[in-house]
């Protein structure tokens, strides 16, 4: 059967060819996701506006945009955080829609409703939406009311230690202490006794407020060895509701993910179905549009209702590689107020086959500790053949910041079956080639090759617990070389009025205009940088650059080896620095809110 140039066919599903809506999307992230949703909207003829701070004034996202705005500003509070800056870089390009990608204010209620408030698409669902199931506790509410099961836990926020040991004292333990308006793992903390609440309480809503700009909390029950299965659905502006994909993202260290597949492997028969029903109930309770992702806790056959991202998830790739469905461009076509292409029963039939992604991180998994690796990426190679994408927000030459989250890119491989996207992720991440910086690579690898993830046995727990890591040692960091390559082009930066602009020069090749992707060289760091601290000489330092969010000594105090002396968060993670002996508090040359440096030392122990 042919068609029209006037048709469009989207697996087995015929529609009239709709030009959007929309003409103009700024992209209020950064990364990975902006750079994927530019090249969506590209596609689709839509012209795209980035916006950056100080330090992703040349990042990929940036250069390949139409149009750029600066944010100012380093840290996300100061740039990806500023609903005042970006309403302005709204307002100066011309922007009809935003999509706010995943993070920063993608699941925040009052931002959607400032952008709509403009005269603004927000590429997302509704904000009363965001308000009942990007709350984690109103969602657990929603789930009751559409019969779904959940995790056992508090219907409220909590807002004092009391409240969290009495329910572990009541209920057992461990707890989980989650951020209520949070995601990816950030601000959830483990507490086993009510002696641990307090210090994880804190840290919890530390980390929720930097990353999320909100600090509310809830707790629930920490099951013993859960598998984190999540329904993949989207909703259009007419009621209608589908789900597309079961993924299985149980491969976690510190409740984020690793690798995560589609559709998940191993359930019983019927099981996979019911939890696609029970996300479109939960959806269609609160008038869901857009994509969304309904997360389940699954263990012993069945399944707990844990919480709804009103947003795209990292992982979206797996189903769109098992579906030939492009969820972005599903987005934009459901907030330019299309109906959805497909219905439920032409979406279960273009399934096939199975899909695994696996996040590159820049951290060290180096005995199994995942120690942030922030730097510059002197060389990326990225994997290529049959089956194999690569989505990233980096290339050779550019620089992961401490001041962001630390994904470098996603492989995402699709096989016929399990076994082959199994042993075609292998050979994909043994071929790829990531320098300048530690990439949690070797223990994906290890994961992928172990037996217990052949055998879907494994949990979130799994990694932390079982698997054994104790034989990857510290990757080399690769300095950057001079680049011998004579040019005669430059490109350099301007900005005009906060709007910036790539202008192209022909120079002598002794001029000193800079590219854009070039990069200032920075002291590199040892393997002996990112291995401890200071090795029993109670000269305590820390393994990479970072910001301290609180002191725990004081001058003078004894303390014991292992002992915890100051927290180091960087790439929004926490980190516990530990006393490399017993003894006493001779020195402390840091204080909350100092920035420090791979090697620096924090704390003088004699």
């Amino acid at each position: 059967m042919s068609h029209g140039l006037d048709e469009l066919v989207i697996e087995g599903s015929t529609r009239q060819r709709l030009s959007p809506v929309l003409k103009k999307i700024l992209i209020a992230n950064r990364g990975e996701i902006a750079v994927r949703v530019i090249r969506a909207a590209r596609e689709m003829g839509i012209a795209t506006v980035a916006v950056y701070s100080e330090l992703d004034r040349n990042a990929l996202h940036v250069r390949l945009a139409d149009e750029a705005y600066a944010l100012g500003g380093q840290t996300a509070a100061e740039s990806y955080l500023n609903t005042e800056a970006i309403l302005k870089a709204i307002t100066d390009s011309g922007a009809d829609a935003v999509h706010p990608g995943y993070g920063f204010f993608s699941e925040n209620p009052d931002f959607a409703r400032a952008i709509t408030a403009m005269g603004v698409a927000f590429i997302g669902p509704p904000p009363e939406a965001i308000d009942e199931m990007g709350d984690k506790v109103s969602s657990r509410k929603a789930a009751l009311r559409g019969g779904a099961p959940i995790v056992p836990g508090t219907t409220e926020f909590v807002t004092s230690e009391r409240e969290i040991s009495d329910f572990g004292n009541e209920h057992g333990w461990p707890l989980a202490i989650k951020a209520a308006f949070g995601g990816g793992g950030r601000g959830m903390k483990v507490v086993q006794s009510a002696d641990e609440v307090q210090a994880a309480m804190d840290s919890a809503q530390r980390e929720a407020k930097s990353f999320f700009g909100r600090d509310e909390i809830y707790i629930e029950r920490y099951l013993t060895w859960p598998r984190h299965i999540e329904v993949q659905l989207v909703g259009d502006q007419h009621g209608n509701v589908v789900w597309i994909s079961t993924r299985d993202c149980s491969a976690q260290r510190r409740h984020q993910k690793l690798i995560e597949e589609a559709p998940a492997p191993g359930l019983p028969p019927g099981v996979e179905e019911a939890m696609g029903a029970a996300a479109v109930k939960a959806a269609k309770a609160v008038g869901y549009y857009n994509a969304g992702t309904v997360e389940f806790i699954f263990q012993d056959g069945n399944f707990f209702f844990l919480e709804m991202n009103t947003r795209l998830q990292v992982e979206h790739p797996v189903t769109e590689v098992i579906t030939g469905i492009d969820l972005v461009e599903w987005q934009i076509r459901v907030a330019s107020g299309e109906k959805l292409p497909m219905t439920q029963k032409e979406v279960l039939a273009a399934r096939r086959g199975h899909a695994i992604e696996i996040r590159i991180n820049a951290e060290n998994p180096a005995g199994g500790k995942f120690l942030p690796s922030p730097g510059p990426i002197t060389k990326l190679v990225a994997p290529d053949g049959f089956g194999v994408r690569f989505d990233a927000g980096y290339e050779s030459g550019d620089e992961i910041s401490q001041y962001y989250d630390n994904l470098v890119g996603k492989v995402i491989v699709w096989g016929r079956d399990r076994d082959v996207a199994i042993a075609r992720a292998i050979r994909a991440l043994k071929e790829m080639v990531v320098e300048g910086i530690a990439t949690t690579i070797p223990a994906d690898i290890a994961i992928l090759e172990h037996p217990d993830f052949a055998a879907v046995t494994h949990s979130t727990k799994w990694v932390e617990e079982v698997l054994d890591l104790s034989h990857i040692g510290t990757a080399p960091i690769t300095p950057a070389g001079d680049n011998d390559e004579p040019l005669v082009q430059r490109t350099t930066t301007v900005e005009v009025n906060g709007r910036r602009f790539d202008v192209k020069l022909w120079v002598p090749e002794s001029a000193g205009v800079a590219s854009p992707s070039a990069k200032a060289k920075k002291p590199t760091r040892s393997a002996a940088a990112a291995g401890g601290a200071g090795g029993g000489s109670g000269k305590v330092s820390v393994p990479m650059q970072g910001t301290i969010v609180k002191v725990l000594v004081e001058v003078g105090q004894t303390v014991e080896a292992g002992q915890s002396v100051v927290v180091l968060e960087a790439m929004k993670m926490e980190n516990q620095i530990e006393a490399d002996k017993s003894g006493v508090v001779k020195a402390i040359n840091v204080k909350t809110g100092d920035t420090v440096g791979a090697g620096d030392v924090v704390v003088i122990i004699e």
